[in-house]
């Protein structure tokens, strides 16, 4: 077999290099052949999206304000009189009732005291015990001219001077006598008393500047909030606008420190009319019952309390509004024909999970709140009724209980 030169054996290869490249192609070629003559493929069907259909309920709006608890009443315990003190008769950060005994003073020189005027008293008695008899014994004996008229009048007059003294002397006798019982301290009101400022033996001096001991009541106490003015106009703007309607005595919830709600719920009290220019707002004050003392003064606490209602009021899930770049909010909405549209929605406040819809959207709207991430505007879509959320009831929030 005759060798091959070097340029026809470049030649051979090529040739049979290129024979199943060939084939390959012819392969290629029938097989897109033959797909264009199968049958087109099904259709996808449209996507399946959960909606929830706007229902409008009346909503009772509130506002969550920052607060510390004070005292019902505080009262700082001083002296009335001056002496040594004989005994402390309370046990510090006890409770005490009003009227209490919380200190006795050496009451001895207050005592001589009640014993001297009660003496006076007897003598004052006596005098007009005489006085009596002798203005008596001269109306008899100024008839028969037996004594003088001046006499007489003298006697009259003694007697008037006796009467005067027995009421002077009973005044100084009680005089004393409440002296001597200002000598025990007393509890002005019921509550919890603190410690104790002065031991026995200690001099204390009548109306001294220092108090002996503070007694605050904490059943009920208040709590003081403070609130934006700003909040409030805005508040009035929607009231006279018909918006909002001004509820009652609406009950004020309490939330602890830790974000625990109290058991006890309060009731507002008053608020102030005069706003703090230094921070723009004004206070108020709400009563709550503390039964077990839970509250304590100076405690931060929060409190829910109701400033309007809306009766026709739209809610619409969180997961259901978008923001733009710009900032706004919108929401997809399912349309009679099925098809999905983009809707501007305004929304003002949170209820719960929901947004409290202030405009855009109407009663009889279908929201999607699942399947967004698979749905454009124009698309249509299958609707399915989420069965576990309802339009206007949120979870785990109480319905209707607006908050901001």
């Amino acid at each position: 077999m005759p060798l091959l030169s070097a340029r026809g054996f470049s030649r051979f290869r090529f040739a049979f290099l290129a024979f199943p490249i060939a084939a390959g192609l012819a392969a290629c070629t029938g097989a897109a052949t033959g797909s264009d003559a199968a049958a087109p493929a099904a259709a996808m069907p449209p996507p399946e999206v959960k909606v929830v259909t706007m229902k409008p309920e009346p909503v009772l709006l509130t506002r969550e304000l920052p607060g510390r608890t004070t005292p019902f009443q505080v009262a700082e315990v001083r002296p009335q009189v001056s002496g040594l003190i004989e005994d402390r008769l309370f046990t510090e950060g006890g409770l005490v009732k009003e009227g209490q005994p919380l200190y006795q003073l050496d009451d001895d020189t207050y005592e001589a005291d009640v014993k001297s005027a009660r003496a006076t008293l007897v003598k004052a008695q006596t005098t007009l015990k005489s006085a009596s008899l002798t203005a008596k014994r001269y109306d008899e004996l100024v008839k028969v001219n037996a004594v003088s008229r001046q006499e007489h009048e003298d006697a009259v007059a003694a007697l008037r001077q006796a009467e005067a003294d027995i009421g002077v002397a009973r005044a100084a006798l009680d005089r004393a006598s409440l002296v001597q019982g200002h000598a025990r301290i007393t509890s002005p009101i019921g509550g919890r008393i603190g410690r104790s400022t002065v031991t026995k033996g200690a001099l204390v001096t009548a109306n001294q500047s220092a108090p002996l001991a503070t007694v605050q009541q904490l059943d009920p106490i208040y709590v003081d909030l403070t609130q934006s003015s700003s909040e409030l106009l805005q508040l009035r703007k929607e009231l006279a606008a018909g918006r909002l309607t001004r509820t009652g005595d609406v009950p004020v919830k309490v939330l602890l420190e830790d974000g625990s709600p109290f058991q006890h719920e309060g009731r507002l009290a008053f608020s102030e009319m005069t706003v703090d220019p230094g921070t723009g707002s004004f206070a108020l004050r709400v009563v709550v019952q503390n039964p077990d003392h839970v509250l304590m003064p100076g405690m931060y606490v929060r409190a829910i309390l109701g400033s309007g209602a809306r009766e026709e009021a739209i809610l619409v899930p969180q997961q259901a509004i978008a923001r733009t770049p710009k900032g706004d909010t919108t929401a997809m909405v399912v349309g009679a024909d099925g098809k999905v549209e983009v809707r501007p929605v305004e929304v003002g406040r949170t209820v719960g999970d929901d947004w409290l819809v202030d405009g855009g959207l109407v009663a009889g709207d279908r929201v999607v709140i699942e399947g967004l991430q698979k749905i454009r505007p124009g698309m249509k879509v299958n609707v399915v009724e989420d069965p576990t959320k309802v339009a206007g009831v949120p979870a785990p929030a109480p319905a209707g209980i607006a908050t901001r």
